[in-house]
């Protein structure tokens, strides 16, 4: 059962976090109900799993909706079982909330806290309004120092975009660029130096692997093995290293908001508002599929109800 979810979720090219996820709702669903197959079970012990995680675990909408999804996955895309009772399933609905942005003093005091490669992840993150993941998944070949941008490559929905590169990180980026370039050939000396490359690349371009243009620009202090075929590998860096760092930061400048890599994103589209840049041209360096999904900034803007003077006092 597991490698056959495993296949089908690497056939249709699901990144290896949501694999993981899938993998370990599928199982816990499977637990719950006594380890019975699930061509054995409908419905109601469908309904019963997510009930059970809102009732009792308490989980967020988001996450029961996550469940949902590995549930779906896996009677439609991997048991090929169309039953009715599939459309009849209802999502949780999660309150429409507005970001956590920070203020520019705030940011400023927040990147002051850091420093090395955590301060220059979180600059990056806030400068460019990349997502966590595009951003440890950046490719050497994909900054273009010459044109001062950013290529994303299969963001969001498998969607190619350019963000902005800022001309004050142009000589940080270059530094860690020549450091990964420094742990590259020491990993071609000992044999390895082959990163993993998406989907079929590394059939059609067999020598691509192992060559720098295709390195993460923030390469892991550590080779190790990879998930998806045991081979040893220097991957980019784990994303709760950032996670940390910004914890620490929050707490060292006296931030009482709630500070993670996506509030860094909210704050670079508002202020990028805030500086009069027309809302099409932050949905596109945002990747957002819908403009609708780039309106929310509008709301956390300074020209809410303080924006506007009172007819009485005129």
């Amino acid at each position: 059962m597991v490698a056959d979810v495993r296949r089908v979720l690497r056939v249709r090219h699901y990144s290896i976090r949501t694999e993981t996820a899938y993998l370990g709702w599928i199982k816990r669903f499977i637990l719950a109900n006594h380890l019975r197959h699930p061509e054995e079970l409908g419905h109601r012990e469908v309904e019963a799993f997510l009930s059970r995680l809102a009732v009792e675990g308490k989980v967020a909408p988001s996450t029961q909706n996550q469940a949902l999804s590995a549930l779906l996955f896996l009677y439609r895309d991997v048991l090929r079982m169309r039953l009715e009772w599939m459309e009849e399933v209802v999502r949780a609905k999660g309150a429409r909330k507005l970001p956590v942005v920070l203020a520019r003093d705030e940011v400023r005091c927040l990147l002051a806290q850091l420093d090395g490669r955590a301060w220059l992840l979180a600059s990056v993150l806030y400068g460019t309004g990349m997502r966590l993941m595009e951003c440890l998944r950046l490719r050497v070949k994909d900054v273009n120092f010459a044109r001062g941008e950013i290529t994303v490559r299969d963001g969001k929905g498998g969607k190619d975009r350019r963000t902005i590169l800022p001309r004050s990180l142009v000589e940080p980026l270059q530094f860690e660029i020549e450091r990964a370039r420094v742990l590259h050939a020491a990993d071609l000396a000992l044999g390895f130096g082959a990163v993993w490359l998406p989907y079929a690349l590394a059939r059609k371009y067999p020598n691509a692997a192992a060559e720098f243009g295709w390195q993460y620009v923030f390469p892991a202090r550590k080779r190790s093995l990879d998930q998806r075929d045991d081979r040893e590998r220097r991957h980019h860096v784990d994303a709760e290293f950032v996670s940390r760092a910004l914890k620490s930061a929050r707490d060292r400048a006296g931030l009482v908001k709630h500070v993670t890599a996506h509030t860094l994103r909210h704050s670079f589209a508002t202020h990028l508002l805030e500086a009069g840049y027309d809302i099409r041209t932050i949905q596109e360096l945002l990747g957002h599929k819908d403009v609708a999904t780039t309106q929310i900034y509008t709301h956390v803007l300074n020209r809410g109800p303080n924006g506007v003077a009172s007819p009485l006092d005129r």
